[in-house]
């Protein structure tokens, strides 16, 4: 790809990465759209290396408390002795799942699920569970009843929202899309879901793209331009990505996800339609 490509492509990722509309299907559906290569799989693993990046600066001190506190309790023989800790374990066991999944469909992950219909199924197919959270939530409001925050979080909140990240496997499902809505499921707030859907997808994302990384080094490394295609595409979405976080966070303190159903309900009929008149490939 060329250097306004790869800008472009930095651009989508770090901007849809965080918000529940799935930078797997923007980067896909752009490149169609454009006339562009489809980037790969691959490709969209290591460009979330950027978006980790800004996962870890934005939430540096989370992180750091709880990879200490594992560590201190492994070494005093009491790994589950402080509430950071056992954060750290349940984040662990949470991301379990999605490595399973992975491995299982991996040749349809890098294949078959690119499709445009697939994309299109799963951004349709998760708004309309995310209406369903939404309207979960304004039915516990109208009765009185609070909403779970981190603190509240439990081994079953992290095992069953951990479940429901593997399907952010299928391109067009969004990883914090499903994440979210599981936690609103769970009872979660919307701020306190998306909050531990960014700590939870950052084992499964450094692994994913360290891996891709070192599987495609040969291509990477091939020419400068590649390798500083690559670098621009990374950066660009690392920037992004973290005024992304910053803005869903603030959002969510007082707004639902409505505006994020809307998005996904009109981008994949728009898919649907652009197939059925023949001006897209699937």
């Amino acid at each position: 790809m060329n250097f306004f490509e790869a800008i472009v492509l930095g651009i989508l990722q770090g901007l849809t990465e965080f918000l529940p509309i799935s930078s797997t299907a923007h980067l896909r559906i752009i490149p169609a759209l454009a006339g562009w290569e489809d980037p790969g799989a691959a490709f969209t693993a290591i460009v979330q290396i950027g978006t980790l990046a800004a996962v870890l600066i934005y939430f540096y001190r989370d992180i750091t408390s709880i990879a200490r506190a594992m560590v201190q309790g492994l070494l005093n023989g009491q790994p589950l002795g402080t509430p950071e800790a056992k954060m750290g374990w349940m984040i662990t066991t949470g991301t379990v799942p999605i490595v399973v999944f992975g491995l299982l469909f991996k040749e349809q992950i890098e294949t078959s699920f690119r499709s445009l219909y697939w994309i299109s199924a799963a951004l349709i197919g998760l708004a309309l569970l995310l209406t369903v959270a939404e309207w979960r939530v304004k039915q516990r409001a109208g009765k009185g009843l609070g909403m779970k925050q981190m603190a509240d979080i439990s081994w079953k909140e992290a095992l069953l929202i951990g479940l429901a990240q593997g399907i952010a496997l299928i391109p067009g499902s969004s990883r914090s899309g499903v994440t979210i809505t599981g936690g609103l499921f769970l009872n979660l707030s919307r701020e306190a879901a998306a909050r531990f859907s960014f700590l939870l997808s950052f084992p499964s994302v450094l692994a994913a793209g360290l891996f891709q990384l070192y599987k495609n080094r040969d291509v990477i490394f091939s020419s400068p331009d590649n390798l500083m295609a690559i670098t621009m595409t990374i950066i660009v979405s690392g920037i992004v990505g973290y005024a992304s976080i910053a803005f869903l966070l603030n959002y969510l303190k007082n707004h639902s996800t409505t505006i994020f159903i809307l998005y996904r309900l009109a981008l994949g009929a728009f898919i649907l339609l652009m197939l059925a008149a023949g001006l897209l490939e699937t």
